[in-house]
């Protein structure tokens, strides 16, 4: 982006900051979370304390010389911020390896009884088995009478607001709670979108953020435009391994998939359609290494750039995805989304529930109204969400 004003990247050594709340009180919940999951040994025990400590009070420490991936993550910055504080290194980078850090934790990368365990697995598969979610697939025979377009619509903010997903199938962009003056939807850029997902012969990749709740509204997406026409392929983007408690893998998607065959109605017919998809390549699945980096996609590698660049559109899923997106910096709210996007390799889209202090993209009077309204809440909160497009 070096025709873009910098911006300060965030960090979290000030302590009252959403960034330092992560790393100070949600990590040690996680770590605790974790523990609690599993029957581990005391030698597992022993190691989650100790990231602990490290994490809250400690200096990063690089990955043991063992480690598969570390001329990786040497490549991704781990010499120059070993010794350095957790608090003082930018924030996606710290964020990203505790997430690695904790896997070694685990035992998943090493040989013997937990490898390749997901630590998060039992928090996923609750929510996707949870009454919500039967509710949720109910509601989609409710759409089946619906124009198409309003069918796709609602697909679309289901997949937007994720475990909210119940507000999508109002086919309403604004939540019921929010005023006029502070909407839900604090840009929205879908009439952009629509003519990108309007041909059989459109590929779109889909960035994938979370499993569960969050993910079913995303394969919904897929299997309707399919279904209709609107794209003749999907390349769904997941995570490689268990990354910030509730990305997507592949076990979650076929989870996923078999939670919607498994149900009855309209979602047993997308469930079949998107198992179909997957067996004659209508839609593929990617889970590129530079996924679960704690870079952002400007520095995304050649063969990565190639594979978003042969999409008619990518969409980008998610409050950690649009960080990457855009930069995790202290962007103005008002700094234009395709200017800070422009080194994207071709058409982009976010959907976006806001979870973190990143913006770009938004109006004057948008961020007036929201800032008087809410302070600096509504930036964090996930009661507001986004779409944006650069063509």
């Amino acid at each position: 982006m070096p025709d873009t004003p910098t911006a300060p990247v965030i960090l979290a050594d000030e302590p009252g900051t959403f960034p330092h709340g992560v790393l100070a009180e949600r990590h040690p919940a996680i770590i605790r979370q974790v523990r609690e999951a599993f029957p581990y040994e005391p030698a597992r025990h022993r190691a989650l304390d100790a990231l602990l400590a490290e994490c809250t009070g400690g200096t990063v420490e690089p990955l043991p010389a063992d480690s598969h991936d570390r001329e990786r993550w040497r490549a991704w910055g781990m010499d120059g911020y070993a010794g350095r504080s957790w608090f003082e290194v930018p924030w996606l980078w710290s964020e990203s390896f505790f997430y690695r850090r904790l896997l070694d934790a685990v035992g998943y990368f090493a040989p013997g009884p937990w490898q390749g365990v997901d630590p998060f697995r039992p928090s996923k598969l609750a929510e996707l088995d949870s009454p919500a979610t039967d509710e949720e697939l109910a509601a989609l025979d409710d759409l089946a009478d619906r124009p198409e377009d309003e069918q796709a619509a609602a697909l679309l903010h289901g997949s937007l607001w994720g475990n909210r997903a119940d507000l999508g199938f109002r086919l309403s962009a604004e939540g019921a709670e929010r005023s006029a003056a502070v909407p839900a939807l604090v840009a929205d850029d879908s009439e952009r979108l629509w003519p990108l997902l309007d041909a059989s012969s459109a590929t779109l990749c889909l960035v994938a953020d979370n499993a569960g709740r969050e993910l079913v509204p995303d394969l919904l997406l897929i299997a309707h435009l399919l279904a209709h026409g609107r794209i003749g392929r999907a390349v769904l983007h997941l995570k490689p391994y268990p990354y910030y408690v509730s990305d997507a893998t592949t076990a979650d998607l076929v989870d996923a998939v078999r939670r919607l065959t498994g149900a009855e109605g309209v979602a047993a017919e997308y469930g079949r359609g998107l198992w179909a998809a997957l067996g004659d390549g209508r839609l593929s699945l990617r889970t590129h290494p530079f996924s679960c980096s704690p870079l952002p996609y400007a520095d995304m590698p050649d063969d990565l750039r190639a594979d978003f660049a042969a999409a008619t559109v990518t969409v980008v899923k998610g409050d950690l995805n649009y960080r990457r997106l855009v930069g995790d910096r202290y962007w103005p709210p008002t700094t234009p989304f395709a200017d800070v996007t422009r080194y994207f390799p071709g058409p982009v889209a976010a959907l976006r529930t806001l979870k973190s202090d990143v913006i770009t993209g938004l109006s004057a009077g948008t961020e007036a109204a929201l800032t008087a309204a809410e302070g600096q809440r509504w930036r964090t909160a996930g009661t507001h969400a986004l779409v944006q497009v650069r063509n």
